[in-house]
């Protein structure tokens, strides 16, 4: 038997990497290795980005990067470096930027053309291994682009002089003079909501994500100018998606996006930072409608998260896969004899009918389990009472969930990024502020505990870990997603060590990333690698971006320490992109959420107990689950106060002796309250 043939890549800890070990390709990792032999062998460059979960990186794996004839092409006549986008994303932002102004879309895999200088001269997506639909064979364009690298030089370097130009364009934003109002939030959202889908919900037709930011500005903007469209699209939406095929719903969580307009298909994937963006604004549905439905697809989706993708040690995994046994969704896909055989004929037949498991399938033959009829309905055709079908169906779903568990599992990528972990944390607590369970906490503090021991080294943070190792130097949304999460416990468990925690990353983010003479945050510090550009990205697309996050985080941390250096940086960010906010409303919906922050200011909630939080339950429990978008909260046992109290927190006493509450806001302090409902009118007064 012959042996196996090994590349580069099987030093690398990336499993993205990894996957690409026993390629013929002879891959480099990113570094200088690969950049002398391009300038030695006066080669071209062949960079190829993509990440561990993506469903068509391995198609192009299997088409291309496995055919020996591709491979010695790709071998002749270029040094191919392969990149996993989640351990360098500061490279997939650049070069991503430079297939999209050539192209005029993105994706992944990601393939550019580069010069020994890193400088890109072409580049696309995915290319077929043979022409198909209208594209050219990967292997007629790897032939074009190193005829026109040695034939046509003058050519080459006057696309890359161009393609430099436009990156150093992208980030010249301008301050602006204009109103900083909450009024731009309210335009914003009657813009977006021009896309709104009120057949299917979400945004646009096929194919469809969870936009999950530009529906939680919807949420603000129902808080600030009480319009109940705002709500009703945000619902509707939600609902749907929890109905359709991109949820999970034997497992719970979501997967990545769906390929058609109805939520039914997605691509299977499992992203930790969709989950994590996703379960907040599912808590925020349930504070702002009163729907328990949302609050159940939240703990769902945590439910997930804590048995699937939480590490031995406490960090969170980045993600699934969305292929197993070779096929794309296999895992999560169902035959109708194989659910009957499983649950019996009656309730094998009820559960089909509710989540249309049919003969012919909806998928490829098979079935991709959705609600088409809801249980109201269910009752009457199968003459049950709605509350058995809802015990009948609880059952079904718990016993084929373990019988999908002894199917072979999609991969999973066990790197522990330290931004998407800021924002699961993140999610954890606010699930802990909304439900009161200790569940939730205890992970958070765990990851928490994760963080600091394993991200965080000599006084500056890494970026990932993985197998133990921690690499690379973290990002700005690093710091910016960690800062908030920080504050996010904090303001959940009141524990002084981590708003101080929050404050050490802000200050290192601001040291570190700030661009004290252009204004807004650089995405990588002064101690990175030097790249073809220092980007400043504040275009938040499928992740918030670092500038967003930063913005956000500066906001809130003078809100509870009242640091004017905060707030002097914060305006800078909200003029120096107040024009983008108005003008591309979709990509900028987080910085609008932060100027809504800004504008509006946050009520800033005190709250006073003899044993501190855990006397106070009868007043943080309801403000839990209140719907304010912008508040601060703070509470402490005024007999014992800790050494650090947030400024509006300061010398509040107890109405006899009760717990008590006083709401602060624009520099004014209500009278103490001592019952929930009358804080709750004080909250919602402007």
């Amino acid at each position: 038997m012959a042996e196996r043939f090994t590349n580069r890549l099987a030093r690398e800890t990336s499993p993205y990497l990894l996957q690409h070990a026993h390629n013929p390709v002879d891959w480099y990792a990113w570094g200088d290795e690969a950049f002398a032999a391009a300038r030695r062998d006066q080669k071209p460059i062949l960079l190829s980005i993509g990440y561990s979960a993506c469903h068509w990186c391995h198609v192009m794996e299997h088409e291309s990067f496995e055919n020996e004839a591709i491979a010695r092409l790709m071998n002749d006549l270029f040094v191919n470096i392969k990149v996993d986008r989640e351990e360098r994303p500061d490279l997939d932002e650049i070069y991503m930027s430079c297939v999209q102004m050539m192209t005029g879309q993105g994706g992944w895999p990601m393939t550019v053309f580069l010069t020994p200088e890193k400088e890109p001269f072409y580049g696309g997506t995915y290319y077929p291994p043979e022409e198909r639909h209208g594209m050219p064979s990967f292997s007629r364009v790897l032939k074009a682009v190193s005829e026109a690298y040695r034939e046509r030089p003058d050519d080459v370097r006057q696309t890359a002089k161009k393609l430099m130009a436009g990156l150093q364009s992208l980030d010249r934003s301008q301050s602006s003079d204009k109103p900083l109002d909450a009024s731009l939030v309210e335009r914003a959202a009657d813009a977006l909501s021009k896309a709104y889908d009120s057949r299917s919900g979400g945004l646009g037709r096929a194919p469809k994500f969870p936009n999950t930011m530009v529906f939680s500005l919807f949420l603000r903007a129902f808080h600030q100018t009480g319009r109940r469209p705002f709500l009703d699209m945000t619902t509707f939406t939600l609902r749907k998606m929890a109905e359709g095929g991109i949820y999970d719903h034997l497992g719970g969580g979501f997967h990545r996006y769906s390929v058609d307009e109805r939520w039914l298909v997605p691509h299977f994937e499992k992203m930790l930072y969709d989950n994590a963006q996703l379960a907040p604004l599912y808590l925020d549905a349930y504070r702002a409608s009163g729907d328990a439905f949302f609050l159940s697809v939240a703990e769902d989706i945590l439910r997930y998260v804590t048995r699937e993708m939480v590490s031995p040690e406490g960090g969170f995994y980045s993600t699934q896969d969305a292929d197993s046994e070779g096929e794309e969704g296999r895992f999560f896909v169902w035959d109708r004899a194989e659910v009957v055989q499983i649950l019996g004929e009656e309730a094998g037949e009820i559960f089909c009918r509710v989540y249309d498991v049919t003969d012919a399938g909806n998928f490829e033959h098979r079935n991709i389990l959705h609600v088409t009829l809801e249980e109201g309905e269910a009752a009457k055709m199968f003459r049950k009472e709605p509350a058995e079908i809802r015990r009948l169906l609880a059952d079904a779903r718990q016993r084929l969930f373990e019988v999908r568990e002894r199917r072979p599992k999609p991969c999973r990528d066990e790197k522990v990024l330290a931004s998407w972990n800021g924002l699961m944390l993140s999610a954890y607590a606010d699930a802990y502020r909304a439900t009161g369970k200790d569940e939730y906490r205890n992970v958070a503090e765990g990851a928490a505990r994760f963080i600091r021991e394993r991200l965080w080294s000599e006084k500056r943070l890494l970026h990932s870990c993985k197998d133990g190792k921690a690499k690379v130097a973290g990002f700005l949304d690093d710091y910016a997603a960690l800062a908030i999460a920080f504050l996010d416990l904090f303001e959940s468990t009141f524990d002084a060590e981590h708003l101080a925690f929050a404050e050490q990353l802000a200050g290192r983010m601001i040291e570190s990333f700030w661009d004290a003479l252009g204004g807004g945050f650089f995405y990588t510090g002064p101690d990175h690698e030097q790249l073809i550009t220092r980007t400043k990205p504040a275009y938040d697309g499928s992740v918030p971006s670092g500038n967003s996050l930063a913005l956000l985080a500066c906001l809130r941390l003078h809100a509870v320490t009242e640091d004017a250096g905060y707030l002097e940086k914060a305006e800078r960010l909200l003029r120096l992109h107040r024009d983008a906010m108005e003008e591309n409303p979709f990509a900028h919906a987080l910085l609008l959420a932060a100027l809504d922050f800004y504008a509006r200011q946050p009520k800033e909630v005190a709250i006073v107990a003899a044993g501190g939080a855990a006397g106070a339950r009868e007043l943080l429990e309801p403000l839990g689950r209140h719907y304010q978008p912008n508040q601060v909260v703070f509470c402490y046992d005024p007999a014992k106060p800790p050494a650090r109290v947030p400024p509006f927190a300061r010398d509040k006493p107890l109405v006899d002796s009760r717990t008590t509450a006083y709401v602060c806001h624009r520099y004014a302090c209500s009278p103490p309250v001592t019952e929930w409902d009358e804080l709750e009118r004080r909250l919602e007064a402007e």
